[in-house]
C-alpha cells in the first residue's frame, strides 16, 4: 500500500501431467474502473515442468543465460535453491546486509545484521517504496514511486551509483528468463516490460481495471503471474510470454489483496488480504478461488520458510506474526510483538534464523526468531519503513520484489 531431496519419481509424473492437462489462462487512488473482459479464446495447457536435478549446489554454479528460465531443481518445491548456505558464486563475496526503504524520508538505511547497527544512509528519488534484486543478482534497485526513478545501488559496497527515469515504480519484478524487468507502475495501472539491463521500454501493458496492481509471483513453469489490485479487490492472472491479460478474478466486496506467494509444490497461491483479514487460496493451475484462511487484522507480507515448510504472514493491523503450515494449508502458530508494532515487508536471513520486517507505522525495523517467535531486536530508522530487503539470499536468480529467489 503506497501510503506511509527429490519427490519419487511417480509423484513427480503426477505432478507433471497434472500441469500437463489443467486448464491454463492464459497503493493509490480510491476510484475503480470496470474489470477488463476476460479473453475469449481457448487457452493451451500448461507447460510440463522442467526435469528435476538432485544436484542443487551443482545448479547455483552454472551460468545464469537471459532469456532461458533455470528448470527447477525439486518438482515438488520451487524454492528447493533457498536452502540456508546455498549462495550464488554471484554474491557469495556480498557482505549481509538489510536495505530499508524509507518512504517518508526519500532515504534508505542500511543495517549490518550482526551488530543491528545502520552502517549507511543515502539519499534516493522521492518516496522509495522496495528494494529489488536484479535477476542476476548482480544489482539492487531502489522503487522511487514518485519520484519516477530507480537508484542502482552496488550491493558490494551498499553505495548508491546513479539514478534513472523510470515512470511510477512502485514495485518491480522480473520475468523468470531475465529477459525483462516488469515495472509495476500502480499509479497508471500499468505493468511496463522493460529491458532487465537498460530500463528501456519495451512493451507497456494497460490494466485498467486492476486499481493499485501491487505484488505477484508467478507459476512454477513461469508462464503465468497472478497480480494484486488492492483497490479493486480482485486479481488477475497474465501471460507472461505474449505479455497479455487472460483473466480476472474477484475476490469479495471489501477486499483489499496485498502479497502474492506461490507454494513449494505450485499447487496454490496464497494471497494476503489486509481488509479479510486473512490469506486467500488459490489454485495454482485453473486459479480458481478456493477459500479464506484467517490470520490476523492487516494481512500484508508472505515470507517462506527456509526449508519451504512454513509460510510466514505479516498481520500489520495487530503487530504480529501468523506461522502457515504449507502441508497443512493453515496456521499453527501466532508470534505477538510485546507493545505492538506494525510488520510489513521484509525478507528471511541467509541461515534461515531471523526474520526481518520493517515496521511501516513505527519508524522501525524488526528481528524475529524463526525458530521460537521472540522478537530479537527493534531498531529505529527513517519514517515509513516499507519494502526491506535482506540480500544476499540463498538462490539462483531474482523475480524481484524485495527478494523472492529462485
Amino acid at each position: 500500500m503506497r501510503r506511509a531431496g527429490a519427490l519419487p519419481a511417480v509423484a513427480a509424473a503426477a505432478l507433471i501431467a497434472l500441469a500437463s492437462t489443467a486448464l491454463a489462462f492464459a497503493g493509490c487512488s480510491s476510484s475503480d474502473s470496470p474489470a477488463p473482459k476476460p479473453v475469449e479464446r481457448e487457452l493451451k495447457p500448461l507447460a510440463d515442468l522442467p526435469t528435476p536435478t538432485r544436484h542443487p549446489r551443482k545448479e547455483l554454479r552454472r551460468p545464469l543465460r537471459r532469456g532461458t528460465m533455470p528448470p527447477v531443481l525439486r518438482a515438488d518445491d520451487v524454492y528447493a535453491a533457498d536452502r540456508p548456505g546455498f549462495l550464488s558464486p554471484r554474491v557469495r563475496h556480498f557482505p549481509e546486509r538489510i536495505y530499508v526503504p524509507n518512504s517518508g524520508s526519500d532515504t534508505v538505511d542500511v543495517i549490518d545484521p550482526k551488530t543491528y547497527k545502520i552502517i549507511r544512509h543515502f539519499r534516493t528519488g522521492p518516496n522509495p517504496q522496495h528494494v529489488t534484486p536484479s535477476w542476476d543478482l548482480k544489482t539492487l534497485w531502489v522503487d522511487n514511486n514518485a519520484g519516477n526513478s530507480l537508484t542502482k545501488v552496488d550491493p558490494r559496497t551498499s553505495k548508491p551509483i546513479k539514478t534513472i527515469p523510470v515512470a511510477d515504480p512502485y514495485n518491480m519484478y522480473f520475468t523468470p528468463n531475465g529477459r525483462y524487468a516488469i515495472v509495476v507502475a500502480e499509479q497508471l495501472r500499468r505493468l511496463d516490460f522493460r529491458d532487465a539491463k537498460t530500463m528501456r521500454m519495451h512493451h507497456s501493458l494497460r490494466v485498467p481495471g486492476c486499481a493499485g496492481v501491487d505484488h505477484m509471483d508467478f507459476t512454477a513453469d513461469g508462464r503465468f503471474l497472478l497480480a494484486s489490485c488492492e483497490f479493486a479487490s480482485r486479481m488477475i492472472v497474465v501471460d507472461v510470454r505474449r505479455e497479455r491479460l487472460v483473466r480476472t478474478i474477484e475476490l469479495r466486496r471489501g477486499a483489499m489483496p496485498q502479497d502474492v506467494k506461490l507454494s513449494p509444490d505450485g499447487r496454490l497461491f496464497y494471497v494476503a488480504d489486509m481488509m479479510s483479514n486473512g490469506v486467500w487460496l488459490l489454485d495454482g493451475l485453473t486459479f480458481k478461488k478456493l477459500r479464506l484462511v484467517p490470520t490476523g487484522a492487516g494481512a500484508h507480507g508472505l515470507y517462506a520458510s527456509r526449508d519451504s515448510r512454513k509460510l510466514y504472514v505479516t498481520n500489520r493491523g495487530e503487530g504480529s506474526i501468523s506461522v502457515i503450515s504449507f502441508r497443512k494449508r493453515h496456521p499453527v502458530d501466532k508470534w505477538r510483538f510485546p507493545g505492538g508494532g506494525s510488520p510489513d515487508m521484509g525478507g528471511v536471513s541467509t541461515d534461515g534464523r531471523v526474520l526481518w520486517l520493517s515496521g511501516r507505522y513505527s519508524g522501525e525495523v524488526y528481528a524475529v526468531s524463526t525458530k521460537t517467535g521472540r522478537l530479537l531486536k527493534r531498531i529505529r530508522v527513517g519514517p515509513g519503513p516499507h519494502g526491506l530487503a535482506v540480500f544476499p539470499q540463498p538462490g539462483r536468480y531474482s523475480l524481484g520484489h524485495n527478494g523472492v529467489l529462485r
